[in-house]
């Protein structure tokens, strides 16, 4: 038990003491539950949800599935893949959630996890070095340490739609689907965005809805899937790969994605020898077309110019009415080509060809109000029944922001992050002291394969609790030095990409009033994992600990 001060001032007499709290139940949190749980530490996980799997326990709306491949996206231990398959090359979300509790059971690891409550308030107390936590239900907790493992896509983001209370039908964003489902059969529907949620939905209702409305802001430059089912031998195949080291080398590379650029720049080959690299990895399917065509095409202006003429024409040509080609692969590119994130795609192009289909670009004819039978833009008028909120998310900082996480001298992280988010190699917040983030901003977070994150950022963190456990340490906080020299370092990279060129979620411009910047580290995931390494081999450079 523990005599200290909870976030409003009271006394914790009855607060549990544990060594380390994580918050969230995804592939980082259950890493980490893992990992500390065995060299011996008192751990808690707290999950909002009510069960495992973090975004895949959420994210549960009609056609949502994985745009990594299975192969790779879990965890690399070989007693964690060596028993378990994937049906699909990029498969459903009830292959991954299921994948989710084969983990949980064969770790065991819902013993040490309190499902159905959310954290609301953490306080960091200097004179005991610890923090103090509130939740929902009324449990409180004191840790000595706090892991932050909210993921980068947990907070959904509603617009601000005018009458959207007054809405009679169903409602519902795609992260915040009800379990049991909606029955869209015969039913008139509007779908509001067109990012990866939103290409997913459409493509799985518009076959059986009566009508289908889709409101575009933006054109979603989307990808061929490549989707394949496996067999048993092609199951087999994969196993292949994964024991011949597929894990280290989605590791090694820049992107998260074990592919490599085929050639330097698409500026220094003749038209047909481009053209062919575009067309190699365009029928290869997956991130290939977007990180495996020619390495200046994410820094170069002109060579991504042409990735997007390349890919324009090709979607054109799947698309029947000319006006309709315009709204979804305009003739000039709204921004450069893979620098909102890029969705994958089985059929959504030809969706747009069926006659119960409209698209109603909202950047010339914007939604004025939701109404209680409906929608109206400047316009025109719509009638529906059942509205699918695709909106996306508070990117990266969203799922910490929405916390009342206070650090030292009472200050609150939402403010201290309202010009900017800074954070030193993306897991320590210089005044905030014990804390450590996993996909946090300024590393590689959104720009990482997400179960190779969990592990090698993961690995650093359970390391320095261990090291700081064996070497009396107490309190480690990064220095704001190092934590304004990274972001710094984090901003100089991304200035050299094309990815600034773009109001992305990516650079928290989806969100009003969110401070624009790249929010994930750009320089690859090579360069990112030797630094962490660098700083934890001299001695946590960069952080204070005492």
């Amino acid at each position: 038990m523990s005599s200290a001060i909870d976030v409003d001032g009271n006394s914790t007499l009855d607060a549990e003491q544990f060594d380390v709290l994580i918050i969230g139940a995804g592939f980082a949190g259950l890493y980490q539950l893992d990992s500390l749980r065995r060299r011996g530490f008192k751990v808690q996980l707290i999950e909002a949800g009510a069960d495992v799997g973090g975004v895949w326990y959420w994210n549960s709306y009609p056609g949502a599935r994985l745009d990594s491949e299975g192969a790779v996206y879990q965890f690399s231990r070989e007693d964690l893949w060596k028993d378990w398959d994937f049906g699909e090359r990029f498969p459903g979300r009830d292959e991954v959630y299921a994948y989710f509790k084969y983990v949980d059971k064969k770790l065991d690891l819902s013993r040490d996890i309190r499902f159905n409550t959310r954290v609301t308030k953490c306080a960091f107390d200097s004179v005991t070095n610890t923090w103090g936590v509130e939740t929902d239900t009324g449990f409180s907790l004191r840790a000595n340490f706090m892991v932050m493992c909210t993921g980068f896509a947990s907070k959904p983001y509603i617009p601000e739609l005018q009458g959207l209370e007054s809405f009679a039908g169903e409602c519902h964003h795609t992260g915040l689907w009800p379990k049991d489902g909606i029955d869209f059969e015969g039913k008139s529907v509007a779908v509001i965005g067109t990012g990866a949620s939103g290409v997913q939905v459409i493509q799985e209702i518009s076959p059986i809805v009566k009508d289908l409305t889709v409101f575009q802001r933006t054109p979603n430059t989307a990808f061929p899937m490549g989707q394949q089912r496996f067999d048993g031998a092609a199951k087999l195949d994969v196993k292949k790969q994964q024991a011949a080291g597929r894990f280290q080398a989605v590791a090694d590379s820049h992107g998260g994605v074990d592919v490599v650029p085929l050639g330097d720049s698409a500026l220094a080959v003749s038209e047909s020898e481009r053209n062919s690299v575009f067309e190699q990895r365009w029928n290869e399917g997956g991130f290939g077309f977007w990180l495996g065509t020619f390495a200046d095409v994410m820094q170069n202006a002109d060579a991504n110019a042409m990735a997007y003429a390349f890919w324009r024409d090709k979607v054109r040509a799947r698309v029947k009415d000319p006006a309709m080609q315009d709204k979804l692969a305009p003739m000039k590119s709204i921004h450069p080509i893979g620098t909102k994130r890029p969705s994958l795609e089985q059929r959504y192009y030809e969706v747009y060809n069926q006659p119960n289909v409209r698209l109603v670009d909202v950047r010339a004819d914007p939604i004025v109000e939701i109404t209680p039978t409906g929608l109206r833009t400047t316009e025109a008028a719509y009638e529906f029944d059942i509205l699918v909120l695709a909106t996306g998310y508070d990117g990266v900082t969203g799922g910490l922001t929405s916390i009342d996480i206070r650090g030292t001298d009472d200050q609150l992280l939402r403010d201290k992050w309202k010009s900017g988010a800074k954070a030193y190699l993306g897991f320590g917040i210089h005044g905030f002291p014990n804390m450590f983030v996993i996909y946090g901003p300024q590393s590689p977070s959104s720009f990482c394969n997400g179960p190779t994150c969990a592990e090698i950022q993961g690995a650093w963190v359970v390391d320095c609790l261990e090291d700081m456990r064996a070497r009396g340490y107490e309190r480690i906080e990064a220095t704001e030095e190092a934590q304004d020299s990274w972001a710094q370092h984090a901003t100089d990279v991304a200035m050299e990409t094309l990815f600034v060129n773009a109001d992305s979620w990516w650079m928290g411009a989806n969100i009003p009033g969110k401070a624009r910047q790249l929010l994930s580290y750009a320089g690859g995931q090579p360069a990112y994992f030797e630094k962490c390494r660098e700083v934890a081999a001299n001695g946590y450079e960069g952080f204070t600990l005492s």
